[in-house]
Formats: C-alpha cells, structure tokens, sequence
C-alpha cells in the first residue's frame, strides 16, 4: 500500500527497544516533560528500502516546515531523529550492543497507538508488549519550532508486532533474584529478629548457680558465750523466766 503522506512511512521489521507503548511515560532527562506513548526502534541497517523511505519523508518534513513553521528559511543545522547505532548519542556515550548494524529513531505520540498481531487483531495481553519483540511501525515526520529551537520529530502511529525476540529489559525472575536466602526468626507481625541472636554453648561448659542446701532440722539461735549480753534482755538466762520488775525498780535489779 502506497504511503498517503510523503512524510508517513512504514517500516520493514524492526526490533523494539525502551517500549512504552502500553502506558505514558515522560522523558526523566526533560523537565516538566508531558508523558508520551513511545518507543525506539532498532532498524537493520541491511534494509536500505526502509533507510531510504526514512530519508525521503525527513526531506519532505523539512520542505513542510519551511512553509508551515520556519518562515520559508531553510534552517543551516535540522536535527533529525534517526542515529547511528555504531556510534556515540548525543552526550557522547556509545550506544548498547543492541543497536550495533542498525538506524536507532525514537518515536512518540500523545495517544495510545494500536497494537495488532501478524493477522492485523488487536493484542489484548499486556504481557505481549516487550523491549526485544520484534514488529513493523508507521511512523510520520514533522517539522517543530519549540522555545527558538528548530527541528524535524518522529511521530508514533499503528504497530504490528511480528515476533517475538529476547527481551532486552534485563528483568529476572523471583527465584533468580531472591533464591537461597533464608530470612531471620522473626516475632508474629514483625519484619525485624525479636532479640540479637547469640550462639548456643555446648552443654557441659554451661555454669548453672548451686542450689542452696535445705537445712535437716529448724535452726535454733546459738547459745550465748560467757560475758556475752542476752539475746532478750527480757528473759532471766539463770531462770529462764521473765525478770520482775517492781514499780520503779530497775529492770533486772
């Protein structure tokens, strides 16, 4: 089917890379950046038909934009969205392994682009959408005048996922992640140890505190030694009686 729009093109397979295709997402290194349905799109570098479909919609965009948005000046510096994988991005790093032999271009719209399957039927499961399949994307060029800054975009429209490839989030499953750790004694309803854990001794070096010995018979006070006061000074010691004690005698006299 011929393209309705020179700056609208349709791609070959492509793979899919930083997909957000599902849900918005806005871009960490803009501030105030809006969220966008977006995605970045690896493309061979062995399909020239593409390459070449791409080139000629930048141009159109950019003739576009001479009249609509520059004024009829052709701007001498028109940054375009499509890049070397084999070389640097624009803060000088190099690209992932991924994008090596291939065009990287982002695209991204405001709308939720459609999802279809290879016979062209909505993708209901979310778990079909992934960085690492692989699919065919309509894309449209346009020009932008943006706070004096003057440029050529990449809009997002329709995706057919073709096939399915290796994912490139990098994620790992629960039992690679958290497998072989065994978690502490905890008290009910708490996530911390109830108390610091000490390793046990062995048994026969445990010092345990003796038991005091039950006396055999009741004890009775020891008996007083000579010269020694009274235990009562109340009872005669001779007598073992109690002393009398007359009115205004002295007790014991």
């Amino acid at each position: 089917m011929a393209n309705v729009k020179p700056t609208a093109v349709t791609t070959g397979e492509v793979r899919i890379s930083y997909e957000h295709l599902l849900k918005p997402h806005a871009n960490s290194t803009q501030p105030n950046a809006e969220p966008k349905y977006s995605v970045t799109l690896l493309i061979p570098k062995s399909d020239i038909a593409t390459k070449q479909s791409i080139d000629a919609a930048i141009q159109a965009a950019i003739q576009e934009g001479m009249t609509t948005k520059w004024g009829g000046v052709k701007p001498p510096q028109i940054p375009i969205p499509i890049h070397d994988g084999d070389g640097v991005r624009q803060n000088g790093e190099p690209f992932g392994a991924e994008c090596k032999g291939h065009w990287v271009m982002t695209a991204s719209s405001k709308n939720r682009p459609e999802i279809v399957d290879i016979n062209v039927q909505p993708i209901i499961s979310a778990t079909e959408i992934y960085s690492g399949m692989y699919a065919r994307v309509r894309v449209n060029f346009f020009a932008y005048l943006n706070a004096g800054k003057k440029g050529i975009g990449c809009g997002l429209g329709p995706v057919q996922k073709t096939r399915d490839g290796e994912p490139l989030a990098g994620d790992v499953s629960a039992e690679e992640a958290f497998g072989g750790f065994a978690p502490p004694q905890t008290a009910p309803g708490y996530s911390q140890p109830m108390y610091p854990q000490q390793p046990t001794p062995p048994w026969h070096t445990l010092a345990y505190p003796a038991t005091p010995a039950t006396p055999a018979y009741p004890q009775q006070p020891p008996a007083p030694f000579p010269g020694a006061a009274p235990a009562n000074p109340m009872i005669n010691p001779l007598t073992g009686q109690p002393y009398a004690q007359a009115a205004g005698s002295v007790l014991g006299i």
